[in-house]
């Protein structure tokens, strides 16, 4: 037994309260021994994991993890590695419920025990959650209210914490993993999860209902080009073209609503980067998730509590000029470092990349051109264009259609300036036909007849027209 106290075995039969766990962060201070075991009455049959349960269960549960906190030495607890730790709680857990006579299924203390070792070691209820491979989102609104997205619709679960308290004591653990925190001075914060997954925060005050937690999930096993084949995300003759687009050292812009797949898509183009290049990521929250052996991954950083040490995107953009990259790619534009990733494009870094929140190519231009202007960059409309024509070769349009899919609706090259305006043309798009009886978008991706794109030459310079042309074939057929 690991943490054991003098008392222990006086913790171990005290009767405790049933209206609140104590948090993760500190032990109460022990209780005086009890005369006598207290029986408890048995909680009905334990739900499984997800389902509501009683709460007769839930004070149960409270009684236990209280005894269980008298019973352990935290600090002891933190050195230990997970799983040693977890049967460690299990062994003092399985003493509590016999000394007190709870009785318990097999079943319903194992689910017990993996309930309390969760909130001690894990993030608590949203374990089961973010075990689950098939969900896109969590979105927890308040202690009671969870949310999931499965298969692009959305679901309330009947998982819940135990109050906000707890909701903000996970919050504050999963952002203190990435050096960030979230309290009343700082109620707005992004992290990510050690597997990348992408997590957005807003506490009290600023969240009326108690702490909201967002969390965008990452699948374990990484997405690529022929998985988005498979979902019919893209065809495979579109598929091939971005391919190319990739290997041929594009420089591509990825536009798309919010969910639309942005940063999947990104990560799957990211695929076709040659191993030797070396490629400088910068993210607010790092979720890209690259496979080549040279990559130097850059995070943002907020200020600290006296207000400084903040280091902005613009700030990696320019770093990134100096720490001789071959490849920028930007997880997410959407402020003055569109100036300096466009001057990272014109001056030698092919193949770079960004991702931006826009509903079209054409839209995604003129996000360009407001946030160059919004940056504070005194440069004619004109001069801003040319520098969008002469930089961002190929833009790539992502949706979230209205039955919960996401397809790839456009792949667009950037052309030149015609006057003041500027020319794209589409090489592929994706016509919606119709849906069938279960709601479901009927529709296929088709080439708009464009035989040799504007990136042509830049395809021959690396072998791949041949490839390019039969690509653009299959795709209007």
């Amino acid at each position: 037994m690991f943490g054991k106290r003098s008392e222990g075995s006086a913790a171990l039969a005290a009767p405790t309260p049933h209206d609140s766990e104590t948090s993760a962060a500190a032990a109460p201070a022990p209780k005086a021994a009890a005369p006598a075991a207290k029986q408890i009455t048995p909680p009905p049959p334990a739900a499984p994991r997800g389902a509501e349960a009683s709460e007769a269960y839930y004070e149960t549960k409270a009684t236990i993890f209280n005894a269980l906190f008298e019973t352990i030495d935290v600090s002891a607890l933190a050195g230990m590695q997970p799983e040693k730790a977890r049967q460690e709680i299990r062994t003092i857990v399985d003493e509590i419920i016999a000394i007190r006579n709870v009785r318990l299924s097999v079943a319903e203390q194992n689910q017990l025990i993996v309930e309390i070792c969760d909130d001690i070691l894990g993030y608590g209820p949203l374990e089961p959650l973010l075990a689950r491979d098939d969900i896109a989102d969590i979105m927890v609104n308040g202690a009671k209210h969870v949310f999931i997205e499965v298969d692009g619709k959305m679901e309330k679960t009947n998982i819940r914490f135990r109050d906000n308290t707890q909701l903000m004591n996970i919050c504050q653990r999963i952002v203190s993993q990435v050096g960030r925190r979230v309290d009343e001075s700082s109620p707005i914060c992004d992290a990510r999860l050690l597997d990348g997954s992408r997590v957005n925060v807003i506490a009290p005050p600023l969240a009326i209902d108690g702490p909201t937690l967002t969390i965008r999930k990452f699948k374990r096993d990484k997405l690529t080009l022929d998985d988005l084949v498979k979902f019919k995300s893209i065809s495979p003759a579109a598929a091939k073209v971005l391919a190319i687009i990739g290997a041929c050292r594009c420089n591509i812009l990825i536009s798309g609503g919010t969910g639309s797949g942005k940063t999947t898509l990104l990560n799957c183009m990211t695929s076709f980067v040659h191993p030797d290049e070396r490629i400088i990521t910068c993210e607010d929250s790092a979720e890209l998730q690259l496979q080549q052996p040279h990559v130097v991954r850059l995070e943002t950083r907020p200020p600290n509590l006296e207000g400084k040490g903040k280091v902005t995107m613009t700030d990696l953009v320019k770093n990134c000029l100096r720490m001789r990259p071959e490849r920028i790619i930007v997880g997410e534009v959407r402020g003055p470092e569109a100036f300096d990733l466009l001057q990272a494009m014109n001056t030698g870094h092919d193949g770079s990349m960004g991702t931006l929140h826009a509903n079209s190519p054409r839209e995604a231009l003129s996000r360009m051109e407001s946030m160059i202007t919004m940056g504070g960059f005194n440069l004619p409309m004109k001069t801003i264009r040319e520098m969008i024509t002469g930089s961002v070769d190929v833009i790539v349009q992502a949706a979230r259609l209205r039955d919960g899919s996401r397809r790839i609706t456009k792949i667009t090259e950037v052309i030149g300036m015609e006057g003041d305006v500027i020319v794209t043309q589409d090489l592929i798009s994706y016509e919606m036909d119709g849906e069938d009886a279960n709601g479901k978008i009927i529709g296929e991706h088709k080439s708009t007849g464009i035989a040799r794109p504007n990136f042509w030459d830049r395809a021959r310079y690396f072998n791949l027209e041949k490839d390019l042309a039969e690509a653009l074939d299959a795709a209007g057929t």
